[in-house]
């Protein structure tokens, strides 16, 4: 029955149990950055979650390299990154399935250095795959995990029922996980994940592969497990429109380090840094019925424009002119007939906040 694929999460489920989990109450700050609270709420005095200094060499490779960040109970963090920035193996270490060259990292104050089994009793990890045992049902799966983690009897039954309830997976109990789909599969990930109850969650790249009905309830129910249940949340994803929904904030990592972290609005109103002298304003979206090429090479000529770039009827551009002189730009491309359907200031997102920030180094 046993399937090398599993071994990582086998060893993490191996001398824990539910004992010694810790609670923390609201939501507090990231190094410094406020985060939004619920109303009355406090900072609790320490986070859920803390790197410090961390670092891992293989070799020459710093695929870590003094990584440092915190995150609080009913937060969901995002961790955004290239492939092979580091976010994997960062990922590794909190979950004690790998170990630092220097630094640590403490789940609910317990280091993963010194005390790994106390932080494998409140820490759930998601890998981004996750062998599966063939010859089982969704029920067998999970009662599987839950004798890992020590749970017996009434206790066990318990246990499995709540993250069949939870993950909405008790109609599907009985089904073969050969025969899931891979929206049911990472839900049976995330049940796993869940099945001792942990106060802090890693999850790496849980939505990838599923489709956009299975985002969307994933999503979801990552919302529950910060928001009712004020766990700490960890993910990162490559779809970062969607993590702009979900996280309370970010740090983005590129190369090994951290290039900036803060609350999810604060990232999105990062400015690159410009080399002297060059020209940068606000961006502006136009919508156009039709001659989209056309206005581009038009605003191209035009006044306090830079960065004119296309998307179908849309252009988007900088423009360093005042109130005044946007009002004199939209309507001088009316009087060149241009079917104008929208003219604002662009919204800014966690992507342009990624591109902006990162310069896609690789190691």
């Amino acid at each position: 029955m046993s399937d090398p694929s599993t071994s990582h999460l086998d060893e993490l489920a191996v001398s824990a149990s539910t004992n010694g989990q810790t609670n923390a109450d609201d939501k507090p700050r990231v190094e410094g950055v406020e985060v939004p609270q619920p109303a009355g709420g406090h900072a609790p005095e320490q986070p859920t979650l803390e790197i410090k200094n961390l670092h891992r060499f293989f070799g020459k490779l710093k695929a870590v390299n003094n990584v440092s960040f915190r995150a609080y109970a009913g937060q969901v963090m995002g961790f955004i990154g290239p492939n092979g920035a580091g976010k994997t193996t960062t990922m590794r270490i909190i979950a004690t399935l790998d170990l630092p060259t220097a630094g640590d990292a403490f789940v609910c104050g317990h280091s993963v250095v010194d005390d790994p089994e106390k932080v494998r009793r409140v820490i759930g990890f998601m890998p981004d795959s996750f062998g599966k045992y063939s010859n089982m049902d969704v029920v067998e799966y999970l009662d599987f995990y839950a004798r890992a983690y020590g749970f017996k009897g009434e206790e066990r039954r318990e246990a499995v029922e709540r993250v069949l309830i939870f993950t909405e997976l008790r109609k599907i109990a009985d089904k073969p996980i050969k025969n899931l789909s891979k929206g049911m599969s990472q839900r049976l990930g995330l049940g796993r994940t869940l099945i001792h109850d942990p106060q802090v969650l890693v999850l790496d790249e849980p939505a990838a592969g599923l489709d956009p009905r299975a985002r969307v309830e994933l999503r979801e129910l990552i919302h529950l497990l910060a928001v009712e249940m004020n766990k700490t949340v960890l993910i990162s994803s490559h779809i970062l429109t969607e993590l702009g929904e979900i996280c309370d904030s970010a740090a983005i990592i590129e190369a090994g380090q951290i290039l900036v972290h803060g609350t999810i609005e604060e990232l999105k109103r990062h400015k690159p840094k410009k080399s002297e002298g060059t020209h940068t304003g606000e961006p502006i979206a136009v919508s156009v019925v039709s001659n989209s090429t056309e206005l581009r090479k038009w605003l191209l000529e035009q006044p306090y424009v830079s960065h004119v770039a296309l998307a179908a009827n849309r252009v988007v551009f900088e423009f360093a002119g005042d109130e005044d002189a946007r009002a004199e730009l939209l309507r001088r491309m009316i009087e060149q007939k241009f079917r104008v359907t929208e003219f604002a200031a662009k919204s800014e997102t966690l992507e342009d906040a990624f591109m902006a920030i990162t310069e896609g180094l690789v190691q």
